[in-house]
């Protein structure tokens, strides 16, 4: 049996314990004999339990159809490139965040160059960004006021452009060369077919008219750690957050054409747009709304797995938060508007996956259920659950186990359980309110664009922490008082319980630990790159490999010695395969490492043309955060690393701090 036979296999024992435990559950478990109180909780827990379970079979489901929805990105004659404008959607970032954007844009590969129109799309009217637009030769379309917000802004746009292929970047999300030959052929599909290896035009009789295709969504990356990697010293052992949506969940949705237009790093069909009336307007996610009612107007929306673009993510908690509470309204209100749960213009199946949709959001109020059920139990003697411990062993440990085991075979190691547990756990008591105000069709009425600036308050960040502060008392509570003066027989009865507020206690530590931060020494971030790099000192040159790269410097690795004191200045040349520049700078530090020297410096290109020469070699290729989670890595690991490098901080921060106040550097 195959890898992929073993795993659907798995995944269906997986659905029938699960559907067995929760028969059980539901039938078998009930406190009916007890208060009323008692019967609200357990079932509220029943409840939780199977919203749970559901979500996830629909994606069970999904891993074992996920053939079915994937498409071959065909090879076509250059003629049959159409005509494509570049969007980059600006509101107030500053000039040079889009200038790595924009830049990259010019360098995208095409056929023909002359058939690529780029445009900056700034709806502050801003004489800075035009200014911009001229100095790299791409158009520029002002829209003033910020009237219908992104929507407004696009669709003004469309209305001053003809292409028929748009594609659209946020000013921060930076695409790699290769994005429009990743891309636009897949529109071609309607019109040529693989004969073996070889793609031809398709005959009169193969066409086949109703098949659209509307969009190619291309992941969402992040060039510099998610606020989970990094205040949790998790960059080298978690993937980013968002990865487990952008790189499983919508390629999942390929099944029932379903995916999510994530409003960056997309190529969209004008006709498509045309048809749905252009970007909608009474959302706050006019970008998931977009594909649904593209869905709705029987096109195809397509998610590729293939990384083609990245950009910033949120780098304080409260703009993370506000990020999430934006995202959980528009999400909802798009669902409101479009009725897609319901819609028969939907298949039955996107239509699950729209109901899922709105089910994700509540799975915050979910673990809430679930971090609260077993203190009720210990601490107050709520009886929530009507049953007794061989049952629980005979029904759940089976289906828990291979729940816990079909969760990594379906996020393919981006995500596992437990961390999808942290990161409920971390925003829960921020989107149960908003959740239900969404709803019941309460809505915010103003939201601001995502700040993806380094500035933040550890004050502010303690003061998030207190729903978790308050749970881990009540649960460091309830295992003292539960286990308190058991022992033998009686505490290994008592297991079950005490497993669940332990493993509770361990997602509310990482929430702390999350809250309480991390500070940031770096003005931008560095990128492990390993390029060649030739470096002039006075009168002699020296040969070396790039370790990272950045903005404002980068530190070089070489085998041998060379003679570069500190504070030297340089002059350096990085040659890649498509990209040379020339850049001048001064030695920050040299070190010996493992048989060599590894040397670092601020630097500065010699020219305009090195700028942006440079930019490209820093931002176009995949970048080095990780892609998988660490096999190796246990969550007391992760625990027992967070605890260590905060106690060493707190070791340091002392001297330094004498340090300053008596004058010292």
């Amino acid at each position: 049996m195959n890898n992929e036979k073993r795993r659907n296999v798995f995944l269906i024992l997986t659905m029938i314990l699960m559907t067995v435990y929760l028969l059980w559950r539901i039938f078998f478990t009930l406190p009916l004999d007890q208060s009323i109180l008692n019967i609200i909780f357990g079932t509220l827990l029943i409840v939780a339990e199977t919203v749970t379970v559901f979500t996830t079979f629909e994606l069970f489901i999904q891993k074992i159809k996920k053939k079915s929805g994937q498409l071959e990105c065909p090879v076509i004659p250059s003629e049959y490139y159409p005509h494509v404008d570049v969007f980059v959607a600006t509101h107030n970032e500053s000039a040079d965040l889009l200038y790595k954007t924009v830049n990259a844009c010019t360098f995208m590969d095409y056929p023909d160059r002359q058939r690529v129109h780029i445009y900056i799309c700034d709806d502050g009217n801003r004489p800075e960004v035009a200014e911009l637009a001229k100095h790299l030769g791409v158009g520029y379309l002002g829209f003033a006021d910020n009237k219908h917000a992104k929507s407004g802004n696009l669709n003004n746009a469309l209305s001053k452009t003809s292409s028929p292929l748009i594609a659209t970047f946020d000013a921060d999300m930076i695409p790699q060369s290769t994005f429009l030959m990743k891309t636009v052929p897949y529109f071609m599909l309607s019109q040529f077919k693989k004969d073996g290896d070889v793609w031809r035009f398709r005959r009169g009789d193969e066409k086949n008219e109703c098949w659209k295709l509307g969009l190619v969504q291309t992941p969402q990356s992040f060039y510099n750690p998610d606020l989970f990697q990094f205040n949790l010293f998790a960059e080298g052992s978690i993937p980013n957050e968002q990865d487990f949506f952008s790189r499983e969940i919508n390629i999942l949705r390929n099944t029932s054409n379903a995916v999510a237009y994530t409003g960056s790093n997309t190529v969209i069909l004008r006709q498509a747009l045309e048809d749905i009336g252009e970007f909608p307007l009474k959302t706050i996610t006019e970008d998931f709304e977009t594909s649904v009612r593209m869905q709705q107007e029987g096109y195809i929306t397509y998610a590729t797995d293939e990384v083609q673009a990245a950009g910033l993510t949120t780098t304080t908690v409260s703009s993370m938060i506000k990020q999430r509470v934006r995202w959980a309204r528009g999400v909802l209100q798009s669902l409101q508007n479009t009725r897609a749960i319901f819609s028969k213009k939907l298949s039955v199946a996107a239509r699950i996956t729209y109901l899922n949709s709105f089910l994700y959001w509540w799975s915050f109020f979910n673990r809430l259920v679930f971090i609260l059920s077993p203190i009720l139990f210990a601490l107050f003697d709520f009886q929530i659950v009507n049953t007794g411990f061989w049952d629980i062993v005979i029904f759940w440990l089976p289906a828990y186990f291979f729940y816990s085991t079909s969760m990594r075979y379906l996020s393919g190691n981006i995500r596992t359980q437990r961390w999808s547990q942290v990161v409920d756990t971390i925003l829960m008591p921020y989107l149960i309110i908003p959740v239900l105000l969404e709803t019941l069709h309460i809505h915010e009425k103003k939201f601001k664009v995502t700040n993806k600036n380094k500035s933040s308050s550890r004050k502010k960040n303690i003061c998030y922490a207190l729903p978790h502060i308050f749970l881990l008392l009540l649960s460091v509570m309830a295992i003292i008082r539960y286990a308190y003066g058991k022992y033998g027989w009686a505490l290994f009865y008592s297991s079950i319980i005490i497993f669940w507020l332990t493993y509770n206690i361990v997602a509310i530590f990482y929430a702390l630990f999350f809250m309480l931060g991390r500070h940031s020494y770096r003005a931008s971030e560095r990128i492990q790159a390993s390029e060649k790099v030739y470096v002039k000192y006075k009168d002699t040159r020296y040969e070396a490999v790039t370790v990272d790269v950045s903005d404002h410097g980068l530190s070089f690795y070489s085998s041998s010695f060379m003679d570069l004191p500190e504070r030297a200045n340089i002059n350096l040349i990085i040659k890649t395969s498509r990209y040379e520049a020339k850049l001048e700078g001064s030695v920050v530090y040299v070190r010996k490492e493992g048989e060599g020297w590894r040397y670092s410096a601020v630097v500065k290109p010699e020219d305009e043309n090195d700028k942006r020469q440079y930019m490209q070699i820093i931002y176009d290729r995949l970048h080095s955060l990780p892609k998988q989670i660490d096999p190796w890595v246990t969550a007391y690991d992760d625990m027992f690393r967070n605890i260590e490098r905060r106690m060493r901080l707190l070791r340091h921060f002392p001297a330094k701090h004498t340090r300053k106040v008596m004058g010292g550097n």
